[in-house]
């Protein structure tokens, strides 16, 4: 396993990450990840200052990722979490502590002063390492992301 930053010929990989665990997990396909305009072209999405996405690859196939960017329509140095998923094979492995810390290093690294993210109430192991690495609960959301339909916000200074 190895953790690397996305490239151009895992665009399809990761769209197929990202969107597998919306059934799995019947989370709403609506106002999420799901029908971001990004999920179909994250290397693209990720190519300014300040933004990263990275890859887990397992045996030459890219198996989940997650990255930070600046928060969309907020004037603060907040930076976001986003689109953190996997594939059911690549879970109970630890993959997510590793991808969840390497992502919050980054954030540091671009000089950001608080980290944000947005989850479903259905991702309770997403939310409890949330939780582990001090991340608070908000009583709603920061910015405007277009994902309406995530019921969970949280904050983490850095």
């Amino acid at each position: 396993m190895i953790i690397r930053e996305i490239e151009k010929k895992d665009n399809l990989e990761a769209a197929t990450f990202i969107r597998a665990a919306f059934p799995e997990f019947e989370i709403p396909k609506i106002g999420t990840a799901y029908e971001d305009p990004e999920t179909d072209a994250m290397f693209e999405a990720y190519e300014g200052e300040r933004e990263v996405y990275y890859v887990i690859e397992e045996d030459g196939e890219a198996i989940g990722g997650a990255g930070i960017k600046k928060l969309r329509d907020n004037t603060d140095n907040v930076c976001e979490l986003q689109k953190m998923y996997f594939l059911t094979k690549a879970r109970g492995k630890g993959y997510g502590k590793l991808l969840f810390e390497k992502c919050l290093k980054a954030a540091k690294s671009f000089g950001y002063d608080q980290c944000y993210l947005e989850s479903a109430s259905q991702l309770k192991a997403a939310i409890h390492i949330y939780e582990s690495f001090g991340f608070a609960h908000l009583d709603a959301p920061l910015g405007n992301t277009g994902h309406y339909s995530c019921g969970v916000w949280m904050l983490k200074e850095l």
